[in-house]
């Protein structure tokens, strides 16, 4: 182990790592190969987080295989929302002490958790699981709209949140989906936007003050 630690080592900090890598193990190669493939992970942190799994105990590099592991076996989406459960129904969907109408509206189960951090929310969420975006080749029918106009056809809600992220695709999303639910008679919103509390104009872009401007509210 010392000599295969020194070996990456100087794979890390020398040129050519992935070649000097490769020399010393295939699977290390691979290993730095898999991690490169994250979201936002580049070469040098690939390097580094494999050289960190193989000089922690073994006990810890397993314990991060199984978690892995479990992940990809146990959660899934749920049944109702798109949410990530381990049952069919999340956490929320199964719960009675939420606001049956009120339905937010985001894209991805983290934007949830985002949400649910704030702990003033306390309707039902639907998770998009993206956006659309046609240069990405990301239509309607790869997200979940239709069964979020399902669920709103045959619910009793009176509010519809549009939570989508504040950026042209998601804006052009929660666009679309206004349309499809104009029909129904539900209240749709969007999450407010403007200057945060305890900034300054001056160094406020000229989108958030849009947004502020549009958006402002009886004194």
């Amino acid at each position: 182990m010392v000599g295969l630690t020194r070996g990456l080592w100087l794979g890390i900090l020398g040129q050519g790592a992935l070649d000097s890598m490769a020399e010393i193990s295939q699977s290390v190669t691979e290993l730095v190969h898999q991690l490169g493939r994250l979201p936002g992970i580049g070469k040098k942190t690939a390097e580094r987080l494999a050289y960190h799994i193989l000089r922690v105990h073994v006990s810890e590099a397993i314990a991060l295989a199984d978690a892995i592991r479990k992940v990809r076996e146990n959660v899934r989406y749920c049944s109702i929302c798109f949410n990530l459960s381990e049952e069919a129904l999340c956490g929320v969907c199964k719960s009675s002490h939420r606001d049956a109408g009120l339905l937010c509206i985001v894209e991805q189960p983290r934007d949830l958790i985002a949400l649910e951090q704030t702990g003033v929310y306390k309707g039902m969420y639907h998770v998009l699981l993206g956006r659309i975006a046609p240069l990405d080749g990301i239509g309607p029918d790869q997200l979940t709209i239709e069964a979020l106009v399902d669920r709103v056809r045959t619910g009793n809600f009176r509010e519809v949140v549009m939570a989508t992220n504040p950026n042209v695709e998601g804006d052009g999303t929660a666009m679309f989906i206004s349309n499809q639910l104009a029909p129904f008679p539900v209240q749709l919103t969007r999450l407010a936007r403007g200057v945060t509390s305890g900034s300054v104009l001056e160094f406020t872009n000229k989108e958030i003050l849009s947004d502020a401007l549009s958006g402002r509210q009886k004194f």
